[in-house]
Order: structure tokens, then sequence, then C-alpha cells
């Protein structure tokens, strides 16, 4: 199984991943200048990490077949709590 058809059911594909994982990785170095509730912070944290590892795994991974669905999610949700939380923040310029 390829990571395009692991990640395929679940709406996302390999570049999805990859976009995601930027995103996570942009976002946690954004917040942790930002200065971030704890909470908020390790989360984005746990979720880079993760992202960061299964990228190396192999896709037909059992790691990878049970990690990702359940990382994906808990990423966007960490995501979407970041962008709220930023558009609180006064607009440079």
């Amino acid at each position: 199984m390829t990571k395009r058809e692991l990640t395929a059911g679940q709406g996302s594909s390999t570049m999805d991943l990859t976009h995601l994982r930027r995103e996570a990785r942009t976002a946690l170095e954004l917040a942790v200048v930002a200065m971030v509730p704890e909470d908020l912070l390790q989360r984005l944290a746990a979720c880079t990490g993760l992202l960061e590892a299964v990228a190396e795994l192999p896709a037909d991974s059992p790691p990878l077949l049970t990690i990702v669905p359940k990382l994906i999610s808990r990423t966007r949700e960490a995501l979407g709590e970041w962008k709220k939380w930023q558009s609180h923040l006064p607009q440079a310029g």
C-alpha cells in the first residue's frame, strides 16, 4: 500500500500530508514566539513531532496505518485553534 492509497480514504494525499507537516511546523515556530498558552503549544509540538516521525516510515507500516488518521484530525484541530488564537493578535503594519 502506498502512502497515497493509505491516505486517499481520508481525503489526504502524500502531498497533503507534506503540506500539513509544513504548516504544523510553521505554526509551532510562530506559536513559540507568540507565547501561546502552554496546552496549545504542547498540542502543536506533539502533532508536529509525530508528523515528522511518520514521514520516515514505510507506507505499509502498522504504526503509520494506526497513527495517521487520528494524527491528521488532531493536527487540523490544533491548527484551527492556533489560527483562532492568532487572529486576536495585533496586526503588524
